[in-house]
């Protein structure tokens, strides 16, 4: 039976059908802010209340903004941070290459970094600092193929975010990696009720099951709340859905 990695969350769990399998590669792509990071945040915290090693690679945002993030949305990082099970490295990618960076998480996940321990998950966020260190696309594609190849034969778990251009609508991405990821977790805004709404998705996942459902995302204090399939909506991820349940959008009782 596949081993699978769970986020510790049950609702984003059971749209995975169990979790991420281990030695996998995820793909979340989406416009910026629709809780890419946070999810992969998530998994990040679960895996280390587990006791395994996590290496985060984050290129938009400053390390004090992640933490600042994290507690403000209930996700509990901070023991991790002082016990090592989490590490973060902040990336930039006009003083780093692609082939050195790629070295770099791959001593993560052999543990022969600063950390000493092989990390189990591999968080890179986002994928778009990575792709402004490679000069053309064609390399880009080998060697994240190679990188994600080896990571996956250590057993190792790999999360990209990845920003796509636009808000609602059309989204453009910078490449199209969905064919390298083995999994793939979808995230869009969406109008309805006179307001911006967020949904998620996993449309890719190419070891065993996975709900094909489209749910409706939330971020509190709590942290992340999936709630139920958007069965009343046709078109969610256009970003502007045609309302078909049997109450009007304002969910005003029928005359």
């Amino acid at each position: 039976m596949d081993e699978h990695v769970a986020s510790g969350n049950p609702q984003l769990d059971g749209l995975l059908g169990g979790g991420i399998p281990t030695g996998t590669s995820t793909l979340l792509p989406g416009p910026a802010g629709t809780g890419k990071s946070t999810v992969a945040t998530q998994f990040a915290a679960a895996t280390a209340a587990r006791g395994q090693r996590v290496a985060m690679f984050v290129f938009d945002e400053n390390i004090s903004t992640f933490r600042s993030r994290s507690r403000k949305l209930g996700l509990k990082i901070e023991d991790h941070l002082q016990s090592g099970m989490i590490t973060v490295q902040q990336v930039d990618p006009a003083e780093l290459s692609a082939g050195e960076f790629a070295t770099i998480v791959r001593r993560a996940a052999e543990g022969s970094d600063k950390a000493g321990v092989p990390a189990r998950m591999i968080i890179v966020d986002s994928l778009n600092g990575y792709l402004n260190a490679m000069p053309e696309e064609k390399f880009l594609t080998a060697q994240l193929h190679e990188l994600l190849s080896y990571l996956g034969q250590q057993g190792v778990v790999t999360i990209m975010t990845v920003t796509q251009a636009g808000m609602v609508g059309n989204m453009v991405s910078p490449v199209d990696t969905t064919y390298l990821a083995d999994n793939v977790i979808l995230f869009r805004f969406f109008e309805a009720e006179g307001t911006v709404r967020r949904a998620i998705s996993v449309v890719k996942k190419r070891n065993g099951y996975h709900e094909r459902t489209i749910r409706e995302l939330d971020l509190d204090a709590t942290g992340i709340v999936i709630g139920e399939p958007l069965t009343d909506f046709h078109g969610v991820l256009t970003g502007v859905p045609t309302y078909l349940g049997s109450l009007d959008p304002l969910r005003r009782p029928p005359k």
